[in-house]
């Protein structure tokens, strides 16, 4: 962007060279080229700090990882990538053979420790038994009754539905695939229908000027020649690089290498969004007008609209 400021000036000097006919001198051309150093540079300072602009940004959704809570056999898949679903639809099944099995087996059990228990209280009441007998009886109804409702549950969660209303991405599952619950190993990805959330990742000399609710304007690489107003909706409190978790390992001077930059999450409020194919993940980029020197956002926005032109040019972007 800076660059399209400098070559802006040139041409500009380039043209009053010529129509006033301007000879080129040891005098005429430096002095040219100082005054858009010290004019150029005064411009850019002020513009970058009270309305910076962030060549990286992104449009990022929240995706759910297809885990089910049993593994075993899949044994029908009833979707397809990207078919929409409402909360609750199935997405697959795995066989339910080994977990109706252990449900059986178990109300079998049930029904004769129920058994064993009716003899025990029968003989009890008789004064012919003891009530040692009876409260191991009834441990053992209540822990087959524990048992039964987690088989019921294992059973129960064959059938994977969607957690919520939205698609699953890529999905490559087929009957005859082996579905295990583990979180490392997910089945699929689920994107749910909601709101994305575009954020804008800004140099941190300028995080005095970044404040929630000011204007902002994004532009897509996917939508060259056109952007798009916003605002700031937050100003995200932390940074990736400065995170410390509970480990055996000691920070030392490697970890503050990287500076990091700001996140700053933009709420996209121009109604043409929608007239445009912008796929979740999208990269593009974004600029925030503060209310400190007003006027000079005006060259923001001319420089954020030939950056925008710029998305043209494939080989040179």
């Amino acid at each position: 962007m800076d660059l399209l400021l400098i070559l802006t000036y040139a041409a500009f000097c380039i043209a009053i060279f010529k129509v006033f006919r301007i000879p080129l001198t040891k005098w005429t051309v430096p002095t040219a080229v100082l005054g858009g150093i010290v004019l150029i540079g005064t411009l850019i300072f002020v513009m970058n700090y009270n309305h910076p602009f962030s060549e990286m940004s992104r449009q990022y959704f929240v995706t759910i990882p297809i885990v089910p809570e049993v593994k075993g056999k899949v044994i029908e898949v009833n979707v397809k990538s990207h078919q929409h679903l409402k909360k609750d639809d199935v997405i697959f099944r795995i066989d339910p053979d080994p977990f109706l099995n252990q449900v059986k087996a178990l109300k079998a059990r049930l029904v004769a420790a129920k058994d064993d228990l009716n003899r025990a209280q029968e003989l009890v009441r008789k004064r012919v038994g003891r009530q040692r007998d009876v409260d191991q009886t009834q441990a053992a109804v209540d822990d087959l009754k524990a048992q039964m409702q987690v088989a019921e549950y294992d059973l129960d969660n064959t059938v994977y539905r969607a957690p919520a209303d939205g698609y699953v991405a890529q999905f490559s599952l087929r009957p005859g695939a082996r579905a295990v619950n583990l979180p490392f190993r997910p089945a699929g990805i689920f994107v749910p229908t909601e709101r994305q959330y575009f954020v804008g990742w800004f140099r941190q000399n300028s995080t005095q000027r970044l404040v929630k609710g000011a204007d902002a304007e994004v532009l897509f690489d996917g939508v060259p020649g056109e952007v798009f107003t916003a605002v700031v909706e937050d100003v995200l409190p932390t940074l990736a690089e400065g995170q410390v978790q509970p480990n055996g390992t000691l920070i030392d001077q490697t970890t503050a290498q990287t500076a990091g930059r700001v996140p700053v999450r933009l709420r996209i409020t121009d109604p043409r969004l929608d007239q445009y194919l912008i796929p979740g993940g999208a990269y593009g980029q974004a600029a925030i007008y503060t209310e400190h020197f007003s006027h000079v956002a005006v060259m923001r926005k001319v420089l954020v609209r030939m950056t925008s032109w710029m998305n043209y040019l494939f080989p040179f972007h």
